[in-house]
């Protein structure tokens, strides 16, 4: 028994000799290969700056040669890179007055005015909400040694809004020019110096164009199998041609359709949703239809930082179809307004009327308009838009005097009613509210009213829809079902008592 005790306490020492011996050259090997491996620069930067995803202003490189030693592209691209970063860490340092970040992409010399200027900030309870929507830098001078650059960066547009105790103070937009010399270090472009040399504040007010009479007879349009996702998989061109058929056959001239700001890629445009776009608008132009493109619709971020994303979203769209002769307008985001309370009316102005300027100066071709969701707001911007849009689903006696009041406050742009329509559903979740009858007399009664006062119109919608997205009005039965039946021709392609009044 003796024996086996010993025996036993030797092979645990045996073990636990073993056991310590294996951890120790664990441990001295993780640290080795640590030691040996470069910074993850995802873990080095506090705040993960992913440019590509998150900061996009629009970069034109000034070629006109400089000093020293010349850049290949791919050196380019990485200052152009960290210099980016470099804005952007400082923009969000600002509004959030934390130096988180700063450190990795400024030098110790560099770093001193932007946390003096935090701390002053912090002191005095204000908060700066900035971007830089576009560059055009220039590198004046790369070293022999590689390590020290040069850069002039003209034309840099910059929006900012000023925050004190929280509340919103003022905004600006400034063009500036910026000499900034960046030195590398520890493989990445540090900014040494940053100094803005001159400043201008840019003129907000795009000029418009004057339309006389737009005369648009139209429809909102979706597929009927494929409501709010009408350049998905299921895509079919032949359905969509005989749509157009349909409508044109009964007389109206325009479509409003829609580009989805996720479903279309945002930042990074779908390609493929692209071709299947240029498709639409094809056979919209040979069919004779014009087409109002409704870019951003459920968009609702509208964050200042968020905004070169959505600029370059609109850039890649807006470029590719500017001199198409389909397109009648452009509307720049559906119903806008109802992001008021959720977002801040502030935010949500600020961001139209930054892609307003940014459409306008890509596109001097075609209209611009918003589709605005009631009334109330559609006065909103109405100097920087070519005609004003509004949308109505009030009650139909009040139609004709909410136009009149719009009309007092809006006095020299043409208005169109963008969307307008009637539920002939009256089933379980809300009986006796709605009939194809009702829906017929409905349109009716507000046909007369826009042959009165000669308002141009865009009806919601061509078909009745077997399924709606949670997407667009939640799931409540009694919210889905209604909005099933706006159609004009129900789900088994019959066409409603409205559907004749509509196309009289």
């Amino acid at each position: 028994m003796v024996k086996a005790d010993k025996n036993i306490m030797r092979g645990l020492l045996v073990f636990s000799y073993i056991f310590i011996i294996s951890m120790l050259i664990f441990l001295i090997s993780s640290s080795f290969s640590y030691l040996n491996t470069g910074a993850d620069r995802s873990k080095m930067l506090h705040t993960e700056v992913k440019k590509a995803e998150v900061y996009l202003p629009k970069m034109v490189w000034t070629d006109d040669g400089n000093e020293g030693r010349k850049l290949d592209a791919q050196t380019l691209a990485k200052i152009e890179n960290d210099y980016l970063d470099a804005w952007y860490v400082k923009n969000m340092a600002y509004k959030t007055n934390s130096t988180t970040g700063i450190d990795d992409f400024y030098t110790d010399n560099a770093r001193k005015n932007i946390f003096a200027f935090i701390e002053d900030n912090k002191k005095q309870q204000i908060s700066v909400d900035a971007t830089t929507l576009s560059h055009e830098p220039n590198i004046e001078f790369f070293s022999e040694d590689g390590q020290l650059i040069v850069l002039k960066d003209e034309n840099v547009v910059e929006y900012k809004q000023v925050y004190k105790d929280g509340k919103f103070v003022m905004e600006t937009t400034e063009t500036a020019n910026y000499k900034a010399i960046l030195l590398l270090e520890d493989g990445f472009w540090r900014v040494r110096h940053l100094v803005k040399e001159s400043v201008k504040a840019q003129d907000k007010t795009p000029a418009t164009k004057t339309v006389s009479n737009l005369n648009i007879k139209g429809i909102n349009y979706y597929p009927q199998a494929t409501p709010w996702d009408m350049f998905g998989d299921q895509f079919d061109m032949e359905i969509i041609k005989n749509d157009f058929d349909i409508m044109k056959n009964a007389g109206l001239n325009t479509i409003r359709i829609f580009v989805q700001y996720e479903d279309f890629g945002k930042a990074n445009v779908n390609q493929d949703k692209l071709e299947k776009l240029q498709q639409v608008l094809d056979v919209a132009e040979t069919k004779k239809l014009k087409v109002v493109l409704t870019l951003f619709d459920f968009y609702g971020n509208y964050d200042v930082l968020d905004w070169t994303l959505t600029q370059r979203h609109a850039e890649t769209i807006v470029s590719r179809f500017k001199n198409h002769d389909a397109i009648l307008a452009w509307d720049i985001k559906n119903e806008p307004n109802l992001d008021f309370e959720s977002r801040g009316k502030q935010n949500v102005l600020a961001w139209l009327e930054s892609m307003i300027t940014l459409v306008k100066s890509i596109d001097d071709k075609h209209l611009i308009t918003i589709g605005w969701s009631n009334t109330e707001s559609a006065h909103l911007l109405q100097d920087k838009l070519d005609f004003v849009s509004f949308h109505y689903y009030e009650d139909k006696a009040n139609f004709e005097q909410s136009y009149i009041d719009l009309k007092a406050k809006v006095p020299n742009k043409q208005i169109v009613l963008g969307e307008y329509g009637l539920s002939s559903y009256g089933g379980f979740w809300k009986p006796f509210a709605g009939s194809e009858k009702k829906q017929a007399t409905y349109y009716k009664e507000m046909q007369q009213v826009l042959k009165v006062q000669n308002i141009s119109y865009l009806a919601w919608t061509l078909y009745d829809f077997e399924d709606i997205p949670s997407s667009v009005v939640g799931n409540r039965p009694w919210r889905t079902n209604p909005q099933k039946k706006f159609g004009i021709i129900d789900k088994d392609g019959k066409r409603k008592k409205a559907f004749e009044i509509l196309m009289e």
